[in-house]
């Protein structure tokens, strides 16, 4: 714990400033809810050829909100940075939910993992902007490292294997 203390310190001292305030709550709300994702997944859904990956794309987002909403957040049931250190000032309200993992950072890979695996031509970007709201839950301040590390393998292995299944699908309604 003190180490991820440490790292978050790191990036309050060293990143926080007038611009990262007032961008980082805005790229962290494309990740509120999935809805960038959401939005992405729909478009893909809508182009004939797009089909198989929207729809795995809103398989995964299914599979990581139930994973890290319902089943892991109260079963750690870990609080938020913010909670055990009132020192550092919220530019976004305060999250009613459990820390660990991160959902932001969950929804953003399974996303991003998707269109890699499925070999989307905006998987890079998707990356990008995943690693982006990952980064920004640590700025501020509502995420431990390992929320978010935790997020990101989660993220990746839903992804992956909601991929996966979509195959399998694709065989049985071929």
């Amino acid at each position: 714990m003190l180490l991820e203390k440490t790292v978050l310190k790191f990036i309050q001292t060293k990143f926080r400033g007038r611009i990262g305030d007032a961008v980082m709550p805005a790229i962290s709300a494309l990740g509120n809810a999935g809805a960038v994702w959401l939005l992405l997944g729909a478009a893909y859904v809508c182009v004939p050829e797009g089909r198989r990956l929207g729809a795995a794309l809103f398989a995964a987002l299914a599979l990581e909100l139930f994973l890290c909403n319902v089943l892991l957040k109260p079963l750690v049931g870990r609080a938020r940075p913010f909670q055990s250190d009132g020192s550092v000032a919220l530019l976004v309200s305060s999250p009613g939910d459990f820390s660990f993992p991160s959902g932001h950072t969950g929804a953003s890979f399974a996303a991003a993992a998707v269109m890699f695996f499925g070999r989307s031509s905006l998987w890079g970007w998707a990356l990008a902007l995943a690693a982006l709201i990952a980064f920004s839950r640590l700025y501020l301040y509502v995420h431990y490292p390992s929320d978010v590390l935790a997020g990101a393998l989660l993220g990746i292995l839903t992804g992956w294997l909601m991929w996966r299944l979509s195959a399998c699908l694709d065989v049985v309604l071929s």
